[in-house]
């Protein structure tokens, strides 16, 4: 267990390097678009390291993942006609899929907003909404409101409880793990079920 506080010195260390904010920002973009690991494992510590700048990081991880939701969303817009769309055609799912299509778009701005809140795998919304077709600016609304609430209520009680929310991760940083990666399959898992 040596090897995992190692890392996370590590990670601590990285937290505040110069280009921290631009490995936070590529590392949100692309997890919201095809990436498996969430931002929070650079969020976290960034803003344990540097409670000053809690905010400029919640707003930068914010940015850069709505962003990236959009490369989402043209990924599943543009890949759907040439790749989906003949596979169901060949299944004789297309009408059934026009169907999901319309209940998907009445929910559409919920949908976007709750998985933009959980652990639930975000990439895999935003490229259902680029799939569907749902409106961009009830996409862009969701995903901002969403994904702004979720980085800033993380930074926001990092920066108010600080040394001591620090402390409690080093001293409990084996079981943590071991639940953020529950939490992290566990989304993989509720989406290979839907």
């Amino acid at each position: 267990m040596r090897w995992l506080y190692g890392l996370y010195d590590w990670t601590m260390a990285q937290a505040t390097r110069p280009y921290a904010l631009w490995t936070l920002a590529l590392v949100s973009f692309v997890e919201s678009s095809i990436f498996p690991i969430p931002p929070d494992v650079l969020l976290i510590p960034m803003v344990l390291a540097a409670r000053h700048r809690a905010w400029l990081i919640a707003g930068v991880c914010t940015v850069a993942s709505v962003l990236g939701g959009f490369l989402g969303y043209a990924i599943g817009a543009l890949l759907f006609e040439t790749l989906g769309q003949p596979i169901l055609e060949l299944y004789g799912y297309l009408d059934k899929f026009a169907d999901f299509q319309a209940r998907y778009n009445e929910w559409g701005a919920w949908i976007v907003f709750g998985a933009g809140l959980t652990p639930f795998p975000y990439k895999v919304i935003t490229i259902a909404s680029g799939v569907t077709l749902l409106d961009p600016v009830t996409f862009g609304i969701a995903s901002v409101l969403a994904r702004g609430l979720r980085f800033f209520a993380v930074a926001a009680l990092l920066w108010w409880f600080g040394e001591p929310i620090r402390l409690f991760i080093e001293r409990n940083l084996g079981w943590l793990t071991v639940l953020f990666f529950v939490f992290l399959f566990g989304g993989f898992l509720v989406l290979r079920l839907l």
